[in-house]
């Protein structure tokens, strides 16, 4: 999974991504600080992964992980070429969805591109550089697709599709706000235009607003209601915390830490779930001596196909999933203890994997 980190320049972007990936990416009080994206992976921390090494007796531990993009500031004109535009756009491209960091807070240090703090301008002007980048290419398709309609009519659906979106482009939205049936936005992913993609809007707030999660910051009231109208995420996070966070040594310390701010969870944290979410991602585990593992898969993923995220020839010679629930595996202490209670089930090709299932792929090939 990889998540490009956009926003306008000085936003706290750049600091967000040093602090959630420690990766180092230069982060100062001036437009265009990064300019090449800066490119982090970040383990996802499952708990349920320790339980089972220790259950196992695993030598290691193996989970998966999310690629954070963080792509050069953004300002007013990009989809012309200002600024940094069309090496922003060719990189947001290239990402599953989008994380808009979106300033919420005040601080007469550190300036802002507009010269004023506006949460909905924000996310505006970035979104509508999305807009006029796919207008571009849509026209492009467009004049493709009637010139071939004389000779083929069965494109006229095609054609309908792309006229639907284009209207929803000049009205000012993101194609993510449509209604579409599974087979249309099939198609219209597979035009690869921007303002498709699934955004998880980043609230970046001061200290004092991130124990009520920005309930009382009149900006990140704002953004979630945007964000509702496009049925996108909305996270709260302190940059600022984050970068001290990412500071610390242990666990331990980060945990203690979080209390002392009233917080459960690390805007990291919230921000994998949230990501997860989003895209409709799920995740089931291997274990066993030499590793205990998690694979991300879609949820709704068929046995053969979730193998396949292991290795191919499981997925051709798929036989049976060797299938138990984490909680049952748990509880009962052992695999041999819950075969006894009748719950380690052998699925078949048509079985859907669980979230937490814990899979043995027998196959052949």
């Amino acid at each position: 999974m990889k998540l490009g980190i956009v926003g306008l320049p000085n936003v706290g972007k750049s600091t967000l991504f040093n602090a959630i990936t420690q990766a180092g990416a230069e982060s100062a009080n001036y437009p265009f600080c990064t300019i090449d994206p800066n490119v982090g992976v970040v383990s996802v921390p499952d708990n349920r992964l320790n339980k089972l090494k220790d259950l196992y007796n695993s030598k290691k531990i193996v989970q998966t992980a999310i690629e954070f993009v963080d792509i050069a500031g953004l300002v007013k004109g990009a989809s012309k070429g200002e600024g940094l535009g069309n090496k922003f756009l060719s990189n947001i491209r290239e990402v599953d969805a989008i994380v808009h960091v979106v300033r919420c807070f005040e601080d007469s240090n550190v300036v802002h591109v507009d010269g004023s703090i506006n949460s909905l301008r924000d996310i505006e002007t970035i979104n509508l550089e999305l807009i006029f980048s796919d207008m571009e290419i849509l026209d492009r398709r467009i004049a493709k697709t009637t010139k071939a309609l004389k000779a083929d009519k069965t494109l006229q659906g095609e054609l309908d599709i792309l006229n639907q979106v284009k209207a929803t482009l000049e009205d000012g939205k993101s194609i993510r706000t449509m209604d579409l049936s599974d087979d249309d936005w099939a198609f219209v992913r597979s035009l690869d235009l921007l303002s498709s993609k699934p955004v998880i809007y980043v609230s970046n707030v001061s200290e004092d607003d991130l124990a009520d999660d920005g309930a009382n910051n009149e900006m990140v009231k704002a953004v979630r209601e945007f964000a509702a109208t496009e049925n996108s995420e909305v996270v709260v996070i302190c940059a600022q915390i984050e970068a001290e966070i990412s500071e610390l040594e242990t666990e331990e310390e980060k945990l203690e830490f979080l209390e002392t701010l009233g917080l459960s969870q690390s805007g990291l944290d919230k921000l994998i779930k949230s990501s997860y979410h989003l895209l409709g991602l799920i995740s089931f585990l291997t274990a066993g001596e030499q590793e205990v593992r998690a694979w991300t898969i879609k949820n709704g993923t068929k046995a053969p196909q979730a193998g396949g995220k292991i290795h191919s020839d499981i997925e051709r010679g798929f036989i049976k999933a060797e299938t138990i629930a984490y909680d049952a595996l748990i509880e009962h202490g052992t695999m041999s203890a819950a075969k006894e209670k009748g719950l380690v089930r052998l699925e078949g090709k048509d079985y859907i994997v669980k979230d937490g299932d814990v899979i043995l792929f027998k196959f052949n090939v």
